[in-house]
């Protein structure tokens, strides 16, 4: 106790050197980081500078980017210039990470629901193929035609970054929407590159770059020794691909989607601690080897990845790639012919108008034709908003660009990508505003629209059995599988009791103790079951959550005592094995639900996958109340 003390003086005298505003730049700073808006600005400024730079000093600019580099294996060579390597090299990690995030809502997100995913493929398929068809028309008969491919593609970082700053008030699941749509115009444009983009194909090369991605998919499937393996599996496909001359590029992408993602089971997360718990006893090498590799098994590939490359991705690759392509040099004869030439023209064209009508047309099409059954996740206004900002394209437009066009084409059509991009945003931010005008009731079903969604929650709520706090018609019901001892769980608790009325909302308390981590949580589980059968459950729920640091034995009588319950009654309870067969049972409904770790949050049956601050927390709820107000209002 006495070194436990010291520590914690020790710690209190550490983090007193530090003073309040540099720990509260330092928070600012890292939550900053996290937002795509960050993202979005770190590639915006790559933009403006490589401008800056081509427009300052073009002779350094095109010299840099222009110098040769060569990689030799032995025999092997390739050899290309610094935009090279940047633009079929480093970009290859970010269709890495485009890939990721579609086998992501495959296998965790909005593409479980198969139902779902006609709408953004068909919405998505049509919203490259109207600013195709745009393009080939404004460019008919003219030796640009064949550049058509650079008005097709969304920039999914860049628009979904921008979508954040310029629509701060559309609903969160405009995302998932998005990213959905997103992923099937990335996926195929990258067809379209491979396919129509590719001068000559080489065959040995090509079919070694498959034997290369039958190895990834199957090495994709094992944990451990297999990550060196795919690794160099992966690089032999992308250099193959490199000779076969088919963009490599495409390696990136077939490596993200055979990366699986899943929720974390309980079984291994039990294993990951008693392997932890191995090396705290006998702290080796070798058990520092073996609980390390079982805590990474225990996370999805897919994560694994994700964690690892996104940030490189978002705040290098990306931006690099703007240095190396967005630097134009315009001078009074290249900006006025640029806004007479075909190539932006057509450009512009199809982003600005072509991929909002085609998105918003394609949507109202398929939800009529289907009679509802299949529409988009939210209403009219925030699909005007999903049209609008998908005319924000940079990264697939710049690459088919600079396969397509050379000379002062390939700058008119650069010209023109930014110049769209600048347009569907300031058409976005004009979207959102106007929907800040409309009347409070309009506004919610114009955003919100008709949801129907596939719940997450396996067992639905019982208002006869669960443990429930609030009134019972309340229209928003917040799940919430929890453990007593975990520190987590108090601070979810103090932030949903800060946004939660009994009015709009009402919170189920379900067990989920993880005993080889916190050695009192079953007890205390069945401490606040025992109190049910008084009629005090929340009363010991708060006293538990607010003193975690004592959940021992002594400790949870004391509790009934300051409760005013029947002590001895309460013993007695306590050591009731019908108490335990209840908290199993939310266990196994935790399973079924696929919540592994606490707190594990459901808001109206669908799982909360954000912070767990007040504002994150308030914001969700807020949608979830103002969705069942359009619903009701919609009924009636």
């Amino acid at each position: 106790m006495a070194a436990d003390n010291e520590y914690g003086r020790l710690r209190a005298n550490r983090e007193g050197d530090r003073t309040v505003w540099t720990k509260s730049v330092a928070e600012q700073l890292r939550r900053f980081l996290s937002t795509e808006s960050a993202s979005s600005l770190v590639l915006v400024a790559a933009i403006v500078v490589a401008f800056a730079w081509a427009n300052t000093s073009p002779t350094t600019y095109t010299g840099f980017w222009g110098t040769p580099v060569e990689v030799a294996l032995g025999d092997i060579r390739i050899e290309m210039d610094a935009r090279q390597w940047v633009s079929d090299g480093l970009m290859t990690l970010f269709f890495v990470v485009i890939g990721l995030e579609a086998r992501r809502e495959i296998d965790l997100g909005a593409l479980r629901d198969r139902r779902k995913v006609v709408l953004p493929v068909v919405a998505g398929l049509t919203g490259m193929a109207l600013p195709i068809a745009i393009f080939a028309v404004v460019n008919r008969g003219l030796s640009s035609a064949g550049g058509w491919g650079a008005a097709m593609s969304t920039d999914t970082a860049l628009a979904l970054g921008l979508l954040a700053a310029a629509g701060r008030n559309l609903p969160a699941r405009l995302r998932s929407f998005l990213v959905t749509l997103f992923i099937v115009d990335d996926m195929v444009a990258l067809v379209v590159i491979a396919v129509a983009y590719t001068e000559s194909v080489r065959l040995v090369p090509l079919l070694i770059a498959v034997a290369a991605g039958i190895a990834v998919w199957a090495l994709s499937r094992t944990n451990g020794p297999g990550r060196a393996a795919l690794l160099i599996a992966a690089v032999v496909g992308w250099g193959s691909l490199v000779f076969s001359g088919v963009d490599a590029v495409v390696v990136g992408l077939a490596v993200g989607l055979l990366a699986p993602a899943y929720s974390p089971a309980r079984r291994n997360l039990e294993e990951a601690s008693g392997a932890f718990r191995q090396f705290r006893e006998q702290p080796t090498a070798r058990l520092a080897r073996s609980a390390a590799a079982v805590l990474v098994a225990t996370t999805s590939p897919n994560e694994r990845l994700q964690t690892a490359l996104h940030p490189w991705s978002s705040f290098l690759i990306v931006p690099l790639f703007a240095l190396a392509n967005a630097g134009v040099r315009v001078d009074g004869d290249v900006f006025w012919t640029a806004l007479r030439s075909p190539v932006a023209l057509g450009i512009v064209a199809g982003y600005v108008v072509g991929k909002p009508v085609a998105i918003i047309g394609t949507s109202a099409l398929v939800a009529l034709l289907s009679r509802g059954r299949l529409r988009a996740p939210v209403g009219w206004a925030a699909l005007s908003a999903s049209g609008t900002i998908a005319g924000v394209g940079f990264t697939v437009s710049i690459l088919v660009a600079s396969l397509a066009f050379r000379g002062p084409q390939l700058a008119e059509a650069k010209l023109g990508v930014v110049a769209a991009a600048a347009l569907s945003t300031v058409l976005t931010w004009g979207v959102s505003g106007g929907i800040r005008l409309l009347p409070a009731k309009m506004r919610g079903r114009a955003l919100l629209g008709k949801e129907e969604f596939f719940p997450d929650l396996a067992d639905p709520v019982d208002d006869a059995h669960d443990h429930i706090r609030g009134a019972s018609g309340a229209p928003v019901t917040v799940v919430e599988y929890g453990d007593f001892e975990c520190p987590y769980c108090a601070a979810a608790e103090r932030a949903l009791r800060e946004v939660l009325t009994d009015e709009d909302a009402r919170i189920v308390w379900r067990h989920l103790p993880i005993a080889e981590v916190h050695p009192h949580a079953e007890q205390a589980a069945l401490a606040a079951e025992a109190a049910a059968e008084q009629g005090a459950f929340w009363a010991m729920h708060d006293l538990l959550l607010e003193r975690q640091e004592r959940l021992d034995y002594a400790a949870l009588l004391d509790y009934a005592r300051e409760l005013g319950l029947d002590t001895e009654r309460f013993a007695h309870d306590l050591e009731d094995s019908m108490r335990w067969g209840r908290v199993v049972e939310d266990i196994r409904s935790a399973d079924g639900s696929g919540a592994s770790g606490t707190p594990t949050l459901f808001i109206n049956g669908r799982r909360y996958r954000g912070a767990y601050d007040a504002d994150s927390l308030r914001r969700a709820i807020n949608e979830a109340l103002e969705q069942q107000r359009v619903t009701a209002s919609a009924a009636t």
